[in-house]
């Protein structure tokens, strides 16, 4: 069966991503099947693309209404016909419902996204047990489970629903789910015979970085924002009083950003997610309220102000970052107070949920301190292998970068364990660093511990050092906190063992985050683009967002940012052409496309561009990943002939290549390729004839020169002189 006509036919994509081909089939062969795949990689095109293959009208089962708008949307944007797609919810007033059934009748609709509390009404159920239903979906299917994070009781009845309505196939969605959440989800709907797809849960393009949270911490996000000023980015904090704060302090710096909790009135809220995809706001500052219903695909950054309870709580929102696989940035701000802030929130829950609380709290922690590769740490929790030498995004995070200094800290830990082993282990962490410190207070004057002979052992080190310690030592399972009396540090079996056996013990210790490691990681990331015309692309996103306005859709419904990095490579100038696009089909291109070809072909004149197409000599073609490739290894400073080897290339073929990148507006720095080839004085001698000639056409340049230089430095330095004079 050929997918990749329809897929190209209502998508504008050439290939599928990931698992999605094979999850399609399934669908559309009548299976039931489970699909998990992390936020990003393309879930809800596993079902969209069966929708409006198959015949009648695929039952869309969604926990949010914003979701569904977005949806909604989307898949209005790629068709003639606004009915393709309907919400049936509690927002909508009787004549709207009236059509919807119209629509869902004349056979027009092909996706109907229902709230599970509107698929309970009776005459909702009466009316779809009459209509061709092709299947049911269920999206964000951990919902289903106690055992996930965000469960909602009424999805529990789904099963039975979906059977009074028709014996159809159902398949369930999920971005997280540890193998007990999926046992549960499939039990519950009956469909344990269900073909499965896990894909990976690695999001390569995303970049992992924990900083340490000082007083500074505002200071620091103000400064991380306005470097990314024009990019849209969530800022989560634990409290909805810190929302506001931030917020506050963010618009008073001149940064567009708008809160967003559950304390708000729906009306703001709305308002507030209306301004972040229209993008009429950069940043949104919101509690873990914000984001379930956010399909953006072009969030660069996801700021974690407050650590989250949780490392599913955590992937899930630094999810949301990058998701039309371009730069995605994750920075959570991480102080061992936020922790304890979570612990005490605890204590007053019954004991069992404690146990599960502060299992993952430990998770969390760990993952903050370790200096092991971030996204290896995070894999593992999802029960994935990661090869962090060769894995996609292996030197994606802040550990890979800039590793952590290690010492060794045997003989510190063997003090740590001894203390707390013959202090009877009845102190919580900060009495045990006191007493290796020898810090008196009240509680160890009254055990007697002060006139002990190890009082004080470890007052050569100050007393953040033996708290660092006692984490590491805590993560790698040596000590436990007792649960019962919340707090008190407990040696484990294996704790025991060390005191016997002393092993080397590799300590990390913390290091301080600087300026100028900041900008080189943003440099590294992955851009999006990287190689487009960048004054058409600020035009085509400008009219964009006037057409997504006239439409009443966020500006990604209309074309996403890949698709206009690819208009601003590609310069379509008919509505064929633009079909041709990344990410636009026929649809999309009938639908939007007058505006913009109008654009580009105006904007080709106007500036006498080249365009791939007019261009005889196709040696490699303009192909962005090439150019991508070109960028990021004259960014590293690597030999102009090796770049040129690697890729099978000739010199002068390589010097076409960076010349139709320069010419298209986006820098490249190849000074330190000519100075190996020019001293200084020639490359003067050469920029100032430029300066004064009336073309920059090489012929005439050589004539002028009379040999002094040949071709290939003259070119070199014509790419050099525009990069600083035009670029």
């Amino acid at each position: 069966m050929d997918l990749h006509s329809p897929l190209k036919k209502f998508f504008g994509f050439n290939k599928f991503k990931g698992l999605q081909e094979q999850v399609v089939k399934s669908i559309v062969n009548n299976n039931n099947t489970f699909v998990i795949m992390p936020t990003g990689g393309g879930k809800s095109l596993c079902y969209q693309l069966p929708a409006l293959m198959k015949e009648g009208t695929a039952i869309v089962v969604s926990p949010l209404i914003a979701l569904m708008k977005n949806q909604v949307d989307a898949i209005r944007g790629i068709s003639e016909n606004n009915g393709v797609a309907h919400v049936l919810n509690s927002s909508l007033n009787k004549t709207e419902i009236a059509q919807v059934k119209s629509d869902i009748a004349s056979g027009i609709t092909k996706l109907l996204y229902v709230a599970p509390e509107s698929l309970i009404k009776e005459e909702y159920v009466t009316f779809l047990r009459t209509q061709k239903i092709s299947f049911v979906a269920i999206d964000e299917a951990h919902c289903i489970s106690e055992w996930g994070h965000d469960f909602r009781p009424e999805y529990r009845n789904l099963k039975h629903i979906i059977k009074a309505i028709d014996n159809v196939p159902v398949i369930c969605l999920t971005a997280t789910a540890t193998e007990k959440v999926q046992e549960d989800i499939l039990k519950t709907l009956g469909i344990t015979d269900a073909n499965r797809f896990k894909a990976s849960f690695n999001r390569a393009n995303l970049f992992y970085e924990v900083r340490p949270k000082t007083k500074e911490v505002e200071k620091d996000i103000i400064r991380f924002v306005k470097q990314r000023e024009g990019k849209s980015g969530i800022i989560y904090c634990l409290s909805r009083k810190k929302v506001e704060e931030v917020a506050q302090i963010l618009q008073v710096n001149g940064i567009k950003a708008v809160p967003y909790h559950a304390g708000l009135d729906a009306k703001t809220r709305v308002k507030h997610q209306d301004m972040f995809l229209m993008e009429d706001c950069d940043v949104v500052v919101a509690t873990i309220a914000f984001g379930m219903g956010i399909d953006k695909p072009d969030v660069r950054y996801v700021i974690h102000h407050d650590i989250p309870k949780s490392l599913e709580s955590y992937y899930q929102e630094t999810g949301r970052a990058g998701r039309d696989d371009g730069e995605g940035y994750c920075l959570a701000f991480y102080s061992y107070k936020d922790i304890e802030k979570l612990e005490k929130f605890m204590a007053s829950k019954p004991v069992a949920e404690q146990e599960i609380g502060h299992a993952l709290l430990q998770e969390v922690v760990g993952y903050a301190e370790t200096s092991m590769n971030r996204r290896k740490y995070l894999l593992h929790y999802f029960g994935e292998e990661f090869d962090e030498k060769n894995g996609d995004g292996a030197d994606m995070d802040d550990n890979s970068r800039n590793p952590k200094k290690k010492h060794e800290a045997k003989e510190d830990v063997v003090k740590l364990l001894k203390v707390i082993k013959d202090t009877l282990q009845k102190y919580k962490a900060k009495e045990v660093v006191n007493t290796l410190v020898g810090k008196e207070n009240a509680l160890l004057t009254s055990h007697k511990t002060h006139l002990q002979p190890f009082f004080g052992i470890g007052k050569d080190k100050p007393a953040g050092y033996w708290m660092a310690l006692l984490r590491q030592v805590l993560v790698v399972n040596y000590i436990k906190k007792e649960i019962e009396q919340y707090g008190v540090i407990k040696i484990t079996e294996h704790g025991l063992n060390y005191i016997d056996k002393p092993s080397s013990f590799m300590m990390t210790e913390d290091h301080e985050y600087s300026e100028e490691n900041d900008n080189s990681i943003i440099t590294n990331a992955k851009s999006s683009g990287g190689a487009a015309d960048e004054k058409l692309v600020k035009l085509l996103r400008d009219l964009r967002k006037k057409v997504a306005k006239k439409q009443g859709v966020p500006p990604f419904a209309v074309f996403q940012d890949p698709s206009i990095d690819d208009m601003a490579l590609k310069y379509p100038i008919t509505l064929e052409e633009l079909s041709k696009v990344h990410g636009v089909g026929e649809g999309k291109a009938r639908k939007f496309g007058k505006e913009f070809v109008k654009l580009i072909s105006s904007y080709v004149d106007e500036n006498d561009v080249l365009r791939p197409d007019d261009l005889i000599v196709k040696s490699t073609g303009v192909n962005s990943g090439l150019k991508l490739f070109i960028i990021q290894n004259t960014d590293k400073k690597l030999p102009l002939e090796d770049i040129a080897k690697s890729k099978g290339l000739e010199m002068s073929q390589l010097i076409k290549e960076m010349e139709v990148i320069i010419f298209s507006g986006t820098k490249i720095n190849i000074n330190y390729a000519l100075d190996d080839l020019l001293d200084e004085d020639q490359q003067e001698e050469i920029h100032d004839y430029f300066m004064e000639a009336e073309t920059d056409d090489i012929e005439e340049a050589l004539e002028e020169f009379d040999g002094d230089y040949d071709e290939e430095e003259l070119r070199l330095m014509r790419i050099k002189f525009i990069n600083e004079v035009a670029n």
